[in-house]
């Protein structure tokens, strides 16, 4: 498996031509091209940074076979009009994207603040391989070769993510969701959680635009 990295929490993961686009939104540029080039869309939530409603609803409507799934809160808005293409998945859950397994984990987004409602959150186990957690620490009840560690938002916190990866154990380890830090912060991150430091596992920066085997 293949994982291209695009901006922020967007991440295509293609096997042999299958290609699964994973939380293209509206900080991710290219996100047009990211789901038109898509056998499916994952979506982890609702919020803005992960989920581009109108690159996703003009897909929707210019290829038939395209297939979404997210949670009901984010494809519940198309399930009358767009039956058979659109699935909302919830824990538990587990479907194929051309013969890839996907596997779906967890029910909320983490805290942000009492204030903030906390919106549906789930994360996917693609192919048995790489595990994208969308905004939440939730750790997946299968064995993790790849995980995509987000690196900065309103709600995360260093000594969290340390003791997430910690708990989830992957093989290998790779950021997403770092539109908030400079290359500063990146380095900073990557130097904290890396086997010298806080982690057994190094925390890999890959660029936008960049593939890596999986």
């Amino acid at each position: 498996m293949r994982l291209t990295k695009h901006a922020h929490a967007c991440v295509v993961l293609t096997e042999d031509d299958t290609r699964i686009a994973v939380d293209p939104g509206t900080f991710t540029p290219d996100a047009a091209q990211v789901v038109a080039g898509a056998a499916a869309v994952l979506i982890t939530h609702e919020h803005f940074d992960h989920f581009d409603e109108e690159v996703i609803a003009a897909a929707l409507e210019a290829r038939p076979e395209l297939r979404v799934y997210g949670p009901e809160s984010v494809v519940g808005r198309w399930t009358a009009a767009r039956r058979g293409q659109v699935t909302a998945v919830a824990a538990g859950d587990a479907f194929t994207v051309a013969g890839v397994e996907v596997t779906v984990h967890g029910t909320l987004h983490a805290p942000i603040h009492r204030d903030v409602p906390r919106v549906a959150n789930v994360g996917y186990l693609v192919g048995g391989r790489v595990y994208h957690p969308g905004d939440a620490y939730c750790v997946p009840d299968a064995p993790v070769g790849t995980l995509l560690l987000p690196a900065a938002g309103p709600w995360t916190r260093t000594g969290d993510a340390v003791d997430y990866v910690r708990e989830v154990a992957p093989g290998r380890l790779v950021q997403i969701h770092e539109a908030m830090l400079s290359e500063i912060g990146q380095w900073s991150m990557a130097t904290l959680l890396s086997p010298a430091m806080l982690t057994d596992v190094p925390l890999e920066i890959v660029p936008p635009g960049d593939t890596v085997e999986v």
